[in-house]
């Protein structure tokens, strides 16, 4: 190959190579497609049951008192209570531990639940005592009567006096004023859960002084109990004086009933004389 030649090779290579970079550098750059781009990931978001408003300690729980926050799953503490159908329901009466500002998260810790360990004892005011008595479809009020009401307890005892038919069956007022905590196995208040299963209560549970627990202890001994549903308006009002009622107060037809001639002998027995009644 002459030196011409080999010259006139460099050269065009080199133009060629020039060529290549200069058409590189101004190429316009691909933009990657709407399918090539690829979405930037969603933070993951739980709810968290949350107060709706102040919850005191001692609050027995309704749907009303809860709300929810939308929180970072990351963030959502292992004993935090998520939002769903179930955990609701399980809350509904739960008794509350702790005080709860508005907005703030329930934790699992925070409640005791009606079917725990315990919260019979949580939920009564302390000094006081829990008092089971025997209800039916009458003395119970139907079945009217739920967790959260306030009582009184009506005895009602017959006397046996045959003598005096007006102060045979006597009624009084033994306890005043008196909260429902239970009825049955129910302590979630407001809740007909006994009504709705279509069934009647057959034990009220009361919250009373230790002086009352005794009171009801000897009333159930001595006849029958009924309950009587206070005013939700009133309920602090003043307790009854604890005056009887007897027959004769309410039926005008036992007052000075007639009693039955008395039969009378007399039998003298030497210097002794001995006088008999029959009725």
């Amino acid at each position: 190959m002459s030196l011409r030649l080999l010259s006139a090779s460099l050269i065009t290579a080199s133009i060629a190579g020039l060529g290549l970079v200069a058409w590189q550098a101004v190429r316009p750059i691909a933009l990657p497609t709407v399918a090539q781009q690829v979405a930037a990931p969603v933070p993951l978001t739980v709810n968290v049951l949350v107060a709706a408003h102040a919850l005191p300690a001692g609050t027995l729980i309704k749907d009303e008192d809860l709300s929810t926050h939308a929180v970072a799953a990351a963030q959502v503490g292992a004993s935090d209570l998520t939002d769903s159908p179930e955990v609701r329901t399980t809350l509904r009466g739960a008794l509350l531990r702790r005080w709860i500002d508005p907005g703030g998260v329930i934790a699992t810790a925070d409640v005791l639940r009606p079917r725990d360990r315990g919260f019979l004892a949580a939920v009564l005011t302390p000094g006081t005592r829990a008092v089971a008595v025997g209800v039916d479809a009458v003395t119970g009020t139907g079945g009217l009567i739920w967790p959260g009401d306030r009582v009184d307890v009506v005895l009602t005892q017959d006397l046996g006096d045959k003598d005096n038919a007006g102060h045979r069956v006597v009624g009084e007022t033994v306890l005043s004023n008196v909260r429902v905590v239970a009825v049955d196995q129910s302590i979630m208040q407001g809740a007909a859960v006994d009504a709705a299963a279509g069934k009647l209560a057959r034990t009220v549970t009361l919250e009373v002084t230790p002086d009352q627990s005794e009171r009801a202890a000897v009333a159930q001994q001595l006849g029958r109990l009924t309950l009587a549903l206070r005013a939700a308006e009133e309920p602090g009002a003043a307790p009854r004086s604890g005056a009887a009622v007897y027959g004769s107060d309410v039926s005008s037809a036992l007052i000075g009933s007639p009693v039955a001639p008395a039969s009378r002998m007399r039998v003298i027995q030497g210097s002794e004389s001995k006088e008999f009644t029959f009725r």
